[in-house]
């Protein structure tokens, strides 16, 4: 495994948004979420996370062959596809056949939205979201990186790895998440499936490579 990468080397900055928080209260444009709770998200619109945490996932329906009709069991299953931590935006891109949703990860997550144009009042700031959008890009590419390994294991440590890094909280001698994540949410995200991953999840902290904290939260040391 690698060594451990101080926490200030690996997460970007956090937005200054306190002037954006409030034009935002003053123009009714953000809301608290509750856990689990869909984000009624569009395409054009900026969004930043307050507080909390947004869970991203997505799906495509593949088309079934012409010579027959789709099957009930070919409707489309959501895919896990990270986080965005609080101080940080997001968007969404409309393109056919992929849909993204947000859903609040947390309770009391509040989530701001405004137009692009809207930046020209902060140009600071403007550039700060600029930069953590090139961030994320930047994570993306090691995502799908990760996701390229042959085997499952390699692909679960490497999905933790990554998210350890993107929202971990210092934790002893590595690194925590600061909120539960299911067996189901990491089998959709490498490919797999809910029981690979918990059969795989148990070998990993005989290993000690992860350790399973109060309220399911995952560490890795």
């Amino acid at each position: 495994m690698l060594a451990p990468v101080p926490l200030a080397e690996i997460i970007p900055p956090t937005i200054a948004s306190q002037p954006i928080c409030d034009w935002a209260k003053v123009h009714y444009r953000d809301r608290l979420f509750a856990k689990d709770e869909p984000i009624p998200a569009r395409p054009g619109l900026l969004y930043l996370v307050e507080q909390g945490a947004i869970r991203l996932m997505g799906m495509t329906q593949t088309p079934a062959p012409c010579s027959r009709p789709p099957m009930p069991e070919e409707e489309p299953e959501e895919v896990f596809l990270g986080f965005v931590r609080a101080g940080l935006p997001f968007e969404f891109v409309a393109r056919s056949p992929f849909h993204f949703h947000a859903y609040a990860h947390v309770d009391e997550t509040k989530v701001i939205w405004l137009y692009w144009p809207d930046l020209e009042l902060w140009p600071e700031i403007q550039q700060s979201i600029w930069a953590a959008f090139r961030y994320q890009h930047q994570r993306k590419l090691l995502w799908l990186s990760t996701l390229g390994q042959r085997r499952t294991i390699d692909r679960l440590v490497g999905v933790l790895t990554l998210l350890m890094e993107e929202c971990g909280e210092p934790w002893q001698t590595g690194y925590r998440l600061p909120f539960p994540l299911t067996h189901a949410h990491l089998g959709s995200a490498i490919g797999s499936t809910r029981v690979t991953v918990t059969r795989l999840m148990g070998r990993l902290r005989e290993r000690g490579v992860i350790v399973m904290l109060d309220d399911n939260l995952i560490a890795m040391p």
